[in-house]
C-alpha cells in the first residue's frame, strides 16, 4: 500500500482522536462549571395569542415565587420533574425546561388550542382542541370560537380526553373544516345538532338553518351550497327557505318557510287592503 496513503489515513484517524478527546473534555469541564453555577432567575416563554394559562400560574407551578428554584445549584435541580408538572396542566400542549450557564432557567410553554366549545345534552361545557381532544374551560380566558349545542350526548370529565362518540368526532371534523376556510369561517355562526343527531349549520347571512348531516363528504356538500346560494337564492329571495338540506352529496333541497296563522291572517288582510287601495285609486283615476 502506497506510504502516503497510510499516513494520510493515520493523521485523520489522529485527528478525530484529539477532537473526541476535546470534546470529552470539553463537557467535562461544562458540568464541572454547571456544578458550582447557582439558578438566579426563571425565564417563561409562552408564544400564542391564547391565554389560557399566564406566566403567574406557570410560576406557581414551578413554585418560583416561594424560591424552591432560585438559589439552588443547577445540578440539583430536576429538569423533567418540572417538565412532568407543567404538562399536568390541561391547558399546556407542550413544555420544554434547560438551563444555561449563566444560571438562567428557561421555560418554553406551548398551550392547546381549542377549534369549538361544546355545550352538551347534560348541560356540560368543554372545549375541542386543534388535536380532537376535550379540554375544560378556563377561568382565565374565553376563546372566541365556534359553539355547538343541542342534543350532544357527548360527557365530559373535566380532565384532558379523547373524543368516544361519533357525533362528537362529526363536530370536531365539521369545525376544523370550517376555521380552515376563510368563507365559511366568517359565514357559520354556530353549529347546532337537531333532535335526529343530525349536524345544522347556522350561518351569520340569511334565517334558514343549513342541514349536514355528518361530517362526511364536507368538501363537496359545501360546494353544493354555494352553488345554491349563487344560482338560486338571488332570484327566489333568501327568506323564503327556513332549511337548506345538503346532506345528500348529490343534491340540495330548499324547505320553504312555512306561514303561521296569524301570518297567513296578516297577508290575507295586507292582500284585501292591496286590492282596497287598487280599487280606490281607479275610482280617484276615472
Amino acid at each position: 500500500m502506497d506510504k502516503k496513503l497510510i499516513w494520510k489515513r493515520l493523521l485523520i484517524g489522529g485527528a478525530w482522536v484529539i477532537c473526541l478527546g476535546g470534546l470529552v473534555a470539553l463537557m467535562s469541564f461544562i458540568e464541572t462549571k454547571k456544578a458550582s453555577v447557582l439558578c438566579t432567575a426563571v425565564k417563561v416563554n409562552i408564544p400564542g395569542n391564547q391565554y389560557f394559562i399566564d406566566k403567574q400560574e406557570v410560576d406557581q407551578i414551578l413554585q418560583t415565587n416561594s424560591h424552591t428554584l432560585i438559589g439552588r445549584k443547577l445540578e440539583n435541580i430536576n429538569i423533567q420533574d418540572l417538565e412532568n408538572k407543567l404538562k399536568a396542566n390541561p391547558f399546556i400542549e407542550f413544555a420544554k425546561v434547560y438551563t444555561e450557564m449563566d444560571g438562567i432557567l428557561r421555560v418554553e410553554v406551548s398551550q392547546r388550542q381549542p377549534i369549538l366549545r361544546v355545550m352538551n345534552h347534560y348541560d356540560m361545557d368543554f372545549y375541542i382542541d386543534q388535536h380532537g381532544l376535550k379540554i375544560p374551560l378556563s377561568s382565565n380566558f374565553t376563546a372566541r370560537v365556534l359553539v355547538a349545542n343541542g342534543y350532544i350526548d357527548e360527557l365530559f370529565t373535566n380532565h384532558v380526553d379523547s373524543l368516544h362518540t361519533q357525533l362528537a368526532k362529526d363536530l370536531y371534523k365539521t369545525a376544523d373544516y370550517i376555521r380552515k376556510d376563510s368563507l365559511w369561517d366568517a359565514q357559520i355562526a354556530q353549529i347546532y345538532v337537531n333532535v335526529d343527531r343530525e349536524i345544522e349549520l347556522i350561518p351569520r347571512v340569511g334565517n334558514q338553518r343549513i342541514l349536514i348531516g355528518n361530517a362526511d363528504s364536507l368538501n363537496v356538500k359545501l360546494r353544493n351550497l354555494v352553488a345554491f346560494y349563487k344560482q338560486v337564492l338571488p332570484q327566489v329571495g333568501w327568506d323564503k327557505y327556513s332549511k337548506i338540506n345538503i346532506k345528500y352529496t348529490n343534491q340540495v333541497i330548499g324547505i320553504k318557510n312555512q306561514l303561521t296563522k296569524a301570518d297567513s291572517a296578516k297577508a290575507k288582510a295586507a292582500r284585501l287592503d292591496s286590492l282596497k287601495m287598487k280599487k280606490d285609486t281607479s275610482q280617484i283615476k276615472m
